[in-house]
């Protein structure tokens, strides 16, 4: 059995060292074949429980998270997100809200996510993500495109040492970001609450700064309902 593993082992070294020369030449996708490159750290944070997981693999801790990251991402590319914000008022003492969820999830075509092309680069575990939509889901990508939705931006941050929560926050401070950026120039008077349906349009970006994680997102926007205070 060890024997086993350790052939095992050596044999993903092989694979991810042979993939360096070429993986990072390769050309993103994002419409009918979804082709993106994505990374985890090769460690886990000192803190994170995986840390402490002393009989995990070489590179068992980067390939679970790329396993959690990756249909994430997909979804929100393919079923898209879900968002209700409620701005900040102080003179109605109102905080902040922002939430956001799956329209729908990926569910059994999670399994048709796959991981190619792997290397090793600066401190972290590389690979290229792919994922064919099916008729229905690019038809649904048409529609995003073809109607009049806008495209807004964003970027967001979250905390390394809260491990894949700091990918979600990261994400969700994007979406945010790029909501509240949109709405602010088109509405005079802070609404008591904006629903709405996002796509994710181009590749992810995600990146470390300043000890971040620092997630960039474009998205198709639908406008669900702009609900304002009642008058009395």
């Amino acid at each position: 059995m060890y024997m086993e593993k350790r052939i095992q082992k050596l044999i993903l070294l092989c694979t991810v060292l042979a993939a360096a020369a070429t993986g990072t030449a390769q050309t993103p996708s994002v419409i009918e074949h979804i082709r993106i490159p994505l990374w985890a750290e090769t460690d886990a944070y000192p803190e994170l429980a995986e840390a402490q997981n002393t009989s995990a693999g070489v590179y068992d801790y980067p390939v679970k998270r790329l396993r959690m990251i990756a249909p994430f991402l997909i979804t929100g590319m393919v079923n898209g997100w879900n968002f209700t914000y409620t701005p900040s008022d102080k003179l109605r003492g109102v905080t902040d809200f922002f939430d956001f969820s799956y329209i729908q999830p990926l569910g059994n075509s999670e399994k048709d996510i796959s991981y190619t092309d792997s290397w090793i680069q600066d401190g972290k575990f590389n690979c290229w993500v792919e994922f064919t939509r099916t008729q229905q889901m690019l038809r649904n990508y048409e529609l995003w495109a073809s109607i009049n939705n806008p495209v807004i931006s964003g970027k967001g941050y979250g905390k390394i040492e809260n491990g894949f929560d700091g990918i979600i926050d990261a994400s969700k401070e994007a979406l945010k970001d790029a909501v509240r950026s949109y709405f602010r120039g088109r509405i005079k008077d802070k609404p008591k609450e904006i629903t709405g349906k996002v796509l994710i349009k181009n590749q992810p970006s995600i990146g470390i700064d300043a000890g971040r994680y620092i997630v960039q997102l474009d998205f198709f926007l639908e406008t669900d309902r702009i609900i304002p205070y009642t008058q009395y």
